[in-house]
């Protein structure tokens, strides 16, 4: 399938550089792109990463992916009124 990204010339011959420096076609560069983002959160690449994912979940009772603890709005609010440098009491 093909599609179609547009970018400025400065990042495309940047992009073209680093091809360069590493031998690689920009092809390449936006598949390792593409597949770091996708692994960042937690997207299966193919079926092999999905089994794994699936395998690794079902043994140990819990999600395959971890998800980020949230913090509640009002320690948010809090951390940020403090000053800098100074610690927190927790």
């Amino acid at each position: 399938m093909r599609k179609l990204i547009d970018f400025d010339d400065d990042t495309f011959s940047k992009l073209k550089q680093l091809g360069s420096d590493r031998m690689a076609t920009l092809q390449e560069l936006a598949d390792e792109a593409f597949a770091d983002l996708l692994n960042k959160h937690g997207v299966p690449i193919d079926l092999r990463d999905a089994l794994r994912q699936s395998a690794r979940g079902a043994s140990a009772g819990a999600p395959a992916v971890a998800r980020p603890r949230v913090q509640p709005v009002s320690a948010v609010r809090r951390s940020a009124s403090q000053p800098r440098g100074k610690a927190s009491g927790r």
